[in-house]
């Protein structure tokens, strides 16, 4: 199935959730070269649309998914914006720099990721949604990860996520959460 991303760190961590069960393919590998735009204030509505703009082009099955952090003294940003937080798309540690300055003069530290996939299956749209509930530490801690992992601690753990193994992160990750229950649609209709 195709996977409407271009990032290869997000393709990796649903392999290494799918394991053998799918087979995904990404943007690169069926040969679209191009960055979907994600205009929308929700995710949505930026799920959908680049799970629809794939599926229009290649007239077959995809999923897509877009991701959040949400900060709850921030009001719920950076949210439909992280990855652009700072200005720049995809910078994660000016994105990082950024939350943290603002977070400074906060006690409340509590956030969560939410990743919302979009799946189009036979020209019909399916979403599902994972979330996980943690904080955000005070420094950046770990090499693993992506994003802002750095900073994030899931609730129930001591360390960040980029502090993590890719199978600790599984345990509690929000991408993984959604990833399960679109698995898990896929596999009733089989």
């Amino acid at each position: 199935m195709i996977f409407a991303t271009n990032n290869q760190h997000k393709a990796n961590e649903l392999n290494a959730i799918l394991g053998a069960t799918f087979k995904i393919c990404t943007l690169q590998e069926v040969g679209i070269d191009m960055d979907i735009p994600e205009p929308h204030d929700t995710l949505e509505e930026n799920a959908r649309e680049k799970s629809t703009t794939v599926y229009s082009l290649m007239q077959a099955d995809c999923f897509s998914e877009d991701t959040g952090l949400e900060v709850v003294a921030l009001g719920g940003a950076p949210g439909v914006k992280s990855a652009r937080y700072a200005g720049e798309h995809g910078h994660a540690e000016k994105n990082i720099n950024k939350l943290l300055e603002e977070l400074a003069s906060h006690q409340n530290r509590k956030a969560r990721f939410r990743t919302v996939i979009s799946l189009i299956e036979n020209g019909i749209e399916h979403q599902f949604e994972g979330i996980c509930e943690g904080t955000i530490d005070w420094e950046s801690t770990g090499t693993n990860g992506f994003g802002y992992d750095p900073i994030f601690i899931p609730t129930g753990a001591t360390k960040s996520f980029a502090s993590m193994p890719m199978e600790e992160k599984n345990k509690y990750s929000h991408r993984k959460k959604a990833v399960e229950k679109l698995v898990s649609y896929l596999n009733q209709k089989k």
